[in-house]
């Protein structure tokens, strides 16, 4: 059951961490660690930004858009703009300028951070509801209007305003910026801090808002959970525009004083072994992809060798086998961390169990954007097989929406702290997805466990297949056994004329290393799928397989869009 009496008040919690962690590190650029900021420093670039919005005429409950990579300035704008009482709208940087643009002014945002080089491409002219638009780097101005509503960039009151700030700032703090400056006012949890956009397209533009309870709830967990704590480290790489790495990268770090290092180039395995080595990170957030790759491309490979398998065959050695796999894992991930947490996407079974099989410090999470993200987590230790963890105690309740022919297996619907107010603009969609008693319809199928508090999820609503004599299909079952084979990157399941269609997407590399020729690559790719089809039952055998050379196109969270290919 949901805490009735459960109060937050988010922005307390980071009054009262900047002033206690006031001299510890809290936010370093990796490629610039020399221009790493303690708590202090941010509290006191904070405070700069605070005295810009009330000059510039921002209130409460206004819109701010972030645009941008990850890095220092981008936590210091989105916790300025929170503690500020106006609402952060991230955008995230891979959307395209048309996209971007469709957000920034679906939001109405007043104000505009955005990354110097994503700035031209925008046309501030083409953005009527914003004041002025400032460089994410520096803060400087890079474009406004005047009360007429005539563009400026380098003169003119707002101009005039930001160029002035540091001398005021001086004037204002005179005696030096301290802990005892650490003051923010109060807001009640309902009130708005961000909207979250799900999509770029003016047509599809789903801007979930959440308010300072539903952010709280996930710190709170977070900081209950000592997921981290103070002086830990943390490496962030995962999109801090998206709901997932934003919580539990930024938002739970920057509440207990823990240093935070953003990873602000491309993530390659490469870069982020190198990374994870010299920060060391006390926990990691992951997506399925990550460790798929490495089990598929390097263990995979290595256990499968002649020696290794006899090896494999003799528990004894079998066990020792594992040892050193688990060692070397835990090594490549920094080899400091308490447990990697998986979320995003399902974790292929396969490696899921082998995970587990060597002690890998591992566990699953579940959680969508309309709950800021989570819904369910549990400690590695306490992790089951296929599970997505507990639903978060206090904090939020489940429920399945099952009907007759389903077995204990229905919609997913949850209810407490942590689920949105709803969408923004969109009362017809809100209206879809959330009861009035405040249940919000997953659209995941799928069970809970003996305790009635353990999730295990069967698959998307919307993607379930009825099968020949009434059963229930679930696609990301199939793609999931279909992705484990070392030959297969990635795959859809379809239904076309009642039969069951793989698409299928060749691992090039993989065939390539092994020595098959690339006229034989859909052959032994058709050969693979009838492998698979060997291990699972007859009304989930793929009846035929579609070859895809390239990639399938996917959003920016990296998900398929699975409607172009039905």
């Amino acid at each position: 059951m949901v805490d009735p009496m459960l109060q937050i008040d988010l922005i307390k919690i980071y009054e009262r961490s900047f002033r206690e962690n006031f001299e510890l590190p809290a936010l370093t650029d990796y490629a610039r660690p020399e221009d790493s900021k303690t708590y202090g420093d941010l509290a006191r670039d904070i405070a700069k930004l605070h005295l810009m919005y009330q000059e510039l005429g921002v209130n409460p409950g206004d819109k701010i858009a972030l645009l941008g990579k990850n890095c220092s300035s981008w936590a210091t704008v989105f916790i300025a703009t929170v503690t500020y009482g106006a609402v952060i709208v991230p955008v995230l940087h891979e959307f395209s300028a048309d996209d971007a643009r469709n957000i920034i002014n679906h939001s109405d945002a007043v104000l505009l951070f955005v990354s110097t080089n994503l700035y031209a491409p925008l046309d501030y002219k083409r953005m009527p509801s914003l004041k002025a638009a400032l460089s994410l780097e520096t803060f400087s101005l890079l474009g406004s209007r005047d009360e007429s509503g005539d563009e400026k960039s380098e003169s003119g009151e707002v101009a005039s305003i930001v160029n002035s700030l540091e001398s005021v700032m001086d004037e204002r703090y005179a005696g030096g910026f301290s802990a005892d400056d650490i003051n923010y006012a109060s807001y009640p949890d309902d009130h708005t801090a961000e909207i979250n956009y799900t999509s770029g397209t003016t047509g599809n533009s789903k801007g979930v808002v959440l308010s300072l309870g539903n952010l709280g709830g996930n710190v709170v967990f977070g900081i209950e959970s000592r997921l981290h704590y103070r002086g830990s480290r943390v490496l962030n790489f995962l999109p801090l525009a998206h709901a997932y790495g934003c919580a539990f990268d930024m938002l739970v770090p920057l509440a207990v004083g823990s240093h935070i290092t953003f990873l602000d180039r491309q993530p390659t395995p490469k870069v982020l072994v190198k990374a994870f080595a010299e920060v060391k990170p006390a926990l990691v957030l992951c997506v399925p992809l990550v460790l798929e790759k490495i089990y598929k491309r390097i263990i995979l490979p290595a256990l499968n060798r002649r020696a290794v398998k006899v090896l494999r065959a003799i528990p004894l050695f079998k066990k020792i086998v594992y040892r050193r796999v688990c060692r070397q894992l835990t090594e490549t991930f920094g080899g400091e961390f308490e447990e990697v947490i998986v979320g995003g996407a399902a974790l292929s079974a396969e490696v899921e169990r082998f995970l587990k099989d060597i002690g890998f410090r591992f566990t699953v999470g579940y959680g969508m954007t309309e709950c800021a993200p989570l819904i369910s987590y549990t400690p590695w230790r306490e992790f089951q097989l296929g599970s997505s963890g507990r639903i978060l105690p206090g904090i939020m309740e489940v429920k399945i929406l099952e009907d007759e022919t389903r077995e204990g297996v229905g919609e997913i619907m949850v209810r407490g702290v942590n689920v949105m107010k709803g969408y923004y603009k969109r009362p017809d969609l809100s209206e879809e997805i959330l009861e009035s008693d405040g249940w919000l319809h997953t659209g995941d199928m799928g069970s809970l466990g003996e305790d009635g508090k353990t999730i295990f999820i069967k698959g998307r609503y919307k993607t379930m297949i009825l099968g020949p004599s009434g059963q229930n299909i679930y696609p990301e079952s199939i793609e999931d056994r279909l992705n484990s084979h070392p030959y297969i990157a990635e795959s859809i399941v379809v239904e076309r004329g009642g039969r069951l269609n793989a698409i299928v997407v060749p691992d090039a590399d993989a065939l390539k290393e092994n020595g098959v020729h690339e006229d034989l690559h859909h052959l032994t790719v058709q050969n693979a799928v009838k492998e698979v089809n060997k291990r699972m039952g007859a009304y989930e055998r793929i009846a035929n397989v579609e070859m895809r050379d390239e990639p399938f196109e996917k959003t920016p969270k990296k998900s398929i869009k699975r409607y172009l290919y039905r």
